[in-house]
C-alpha cells in the first residue's frame, strides 16, 4: 500500500523492561528513505545492563533519524520518524492529520488518550507564577537531558530564552547558544595530552556497575571470610565426568561443582539467601537460588543469573552457566537475566589470582569468590604431598549473615569440594 503522506510516527525509546532511565545509541540499522517492514530491527541499543535490538511496530519510510549514534537519552524521547505505508485498524489509529506517539508494546494513543496528557512538568522552579521571569520560566521547562547539554556545553540557561512549548528550553537553544560562545580552552583541554592519555565516556554497563558498587559498600556492612582447602577431589571428578557420554560437549569446570555446592549448602543456611527490604522494614528469605554468575565483557562487568538454580542436575546447571556467559560476552544477555538473583559468585581464578575481597551485588546478601586452583604442598596424613589448592573468599551483608551463619555457610562448601562425589553428583 502507499505510503500516507500525513501519517507520521514517531518512536519513543522504549525501557525495556529493566526500570532504566536512559540508554545509549549504538547502532542504526536503517538509514533515511529505507522502506521498513513491521517488526524489522532499526536501531540496536545499549543500557545499563544490555544490547537491545529494537523494532519498527509499523512497516514505513524512514523520514528522520532524530538521535545520533554514541548520543545517551532518556527513555520517551523521539528517536526515529517513520511515514506510515498504512494505518492500523486494529489499534484505531487515525493517521489522517496528526502525529501518533507510542512505546514498544503499548500501543497507539487514542484521541481520547491524547487529550488526558498530562501538562508539561517542571523542574527546580516552584516560585509563584506571578513572578516568575521569562528566563526562569524557560530553564524551569528545561527537561534534564537539555540541562545535561547545557552543563556541557557551558551554557546559562538563566539568561536563555526557550523556544520550546510554553517557553521552555530546547536542545537546538542550547546549541544556538553555544554556537555564540567564545572559543576558550577548557582546564582539561589545556593539560592534556593526548598522545599520553585517553578518555572513555562512563555510560552503560560501566556507569551502572559502578554506582551499583558504591550504593552496595556503602549500604550493606560488609564482611569477608578466606578458607583455603585441598581440591584434589574436585577435580579428579572434574577429569572423570568429561569422559562420560552424558557429559559430552557441555563445558564443566570448579566453578560447576562451586556453583552446585552453593545451591546445596544454602538449604541448611537459608539467611545466605536473603535480602533486607528498606521499604516493608523485614528480612525477605528466598526459597529458591537464581544463581548470579559474575562475567568480564568489553563492556564492563556484568552478573547474569541462572534461574532456580538449586533444581537444576549438575549437567543441567553447567549447561546454563555456560549460555548464560557466552550471551554476556556476546552483549546479548536479556534484562530478566539481570534481574532477580539472589546470590553470586565471581571466579577470579581464571586470572590467576589466589583470593580477593568481592563487593555485594545489590539486593544479595552473599557473594563467594574463587580462586586459581594450584598444585601445592599439602600435609596429607602427616605427610607433605603435592595437591590441587584453591581459596575461597565468602562476602556477605552482615545485617543478614552473623559470623556464625556465614562460617557454617562456608565450611559446607568447602567440605563438599573436598569430598564431591556423594555430595554433588
Amino acid at each position: 500500500m502507499a505510503a500516507l503522506n500525513n501519517s507520521l510516527f514517531e518512536f519513543l525509546l522504549p525501557d525495556v523492561g529493566e526500570g532504566l532511565e536512559e540508554a545509549e545509541i549504538v547502532q542504526w540499522k536503517v538509514v533515511v528513505g529505507e522502506k521498513i517492514a513491521a517488526n524489522q530491527v532499526i536501531v540496536e541499543i545499549e543500557s545499563a545492563k544490555s544490547l537491545v535490538e529494537l523494532p519498527s511496530p509499523y512497516a514505513g519510510t524512514v523520514l528522520a533519524l532524530l538521535i545520533g549514534e554514541g548520543e545517551v537519552v532518556r527513555v520517551g524521547t523521539a528517536i526515529i520518524r517513520i511515514q506510515l505505508s498504512e494505518p492500523n485498524p486494529a489499534a484505531g489509529i487515525n493517521v489522517s492529520s496528526e502525529r501518533t506517539e507510542i512505546l514498544v508494546g503499548s500501543g497507539p494513543r487514542t484521541d481520547e488518550g491524547r487529550r488526558k496528557r498530562r501538562a508539561p512538568r517542571t523542574y527546580g522552579v516552584t516560585a509563584p507564577s506571578s513572578s516568575v521571569s521569562a528566563t526562569n520560566r524557560a530553564l524551569g521547562l528545561a527537561k534534564p537531558p537539555v540541562r545535561k547539554l547545557a552543563r556541557d556545553l557551558g551554557v546559562d540557561l538563566n539568561g536563555l530564552m526557550g523556544n520550546g512549548p510554553e517557553g521552555s528550553v530546547t536542545r537546538e537553544d542550547v546549541l544556538r547558544a553555544a554556537s555564540s560562545l567564545p572559543s576558550e580552552p577548557t582546564p582539561a583541554e589545556i593539560s592534556v595530552d593526548n598522545s599520553r592519555e585517553s578518555r572513555i565516556p562512563i555510560r552503560g554497563v560501566r556507569k551502572a556497575m559502578a554506582e551499583a558498587m558504591v550504593a552496595s559498600a556503602f549500604t550493606a556492612p560488609h564482611v569477608t571470610e578466606f578458607i583455603t582447602l585441598d581440591v584434589t577431589a574436585s577435580m579428579k571428578l572434574l577429569d572423570k565426568l568429561r569422559t562420560q557420554p552424558e557429559f559430552a560437549g557441555t563445558r564443566i569446570s570448579p566453578l560447576t561443582l562451586l556453583a552446585r555446592a552453593m545451591c546445596i549448602a544454602a538449604r541448611g543456611t537459608p539467611e545466605v539467601n536473603s535480602f533486607w527490604d528498606f521499604r516493608t522494614q523485614e528480612i525477605v528469605t528466598k526459597h529458591y537460588v537464581n544463581l548470579g554468575i559474575a562475567t568480564a565483557t568489553d563492556r564492563g562487568l556484568l552478573v547474569p543469573n541462572v534461574k532456580d538454580a538449586d533444581q537444576l542436575t549438575l549437567k543441567e546447571l553447567a549447561k546454563a552457566i555456560a549460555e548464560i556467559v557466552e550471551a554476556a560476552r556476546a552483549g546479548k544477555t536479556s534484562p530478566g537475566e539481570m534481574m532477580g538473583g539472589t546470590m553470586s559468585i565471581t571466579n577470579i581464578g581464571t586470572f590467576g589470582i589466589d583470593a580477593g575481597t568481592p563487593i555485594l551485588p545489590p539486593g544479595e546478601s552473599v557473594i563467594l569468590c574463587l580462586g586459581a586452583v594450584v598444585q601445592r604442598p599439602w600435609v596429607v596424613d602427616g605427610e607433605i604431598v603435592v595437591r590441587e589448592i584453591t581459596t575461597l573468599a565468602l562476602s556477605f551483608d552482615h545485617r543478614l549473615v552473623d559470623g556464625a551463619q556465614g562460617s557454617k555457610f562456608l565450611a559446607e562448601i568447602a567440605r563438599m569440594l573436598q569430598d564431591p562425589t556423594q555430595f554433588i553428583v
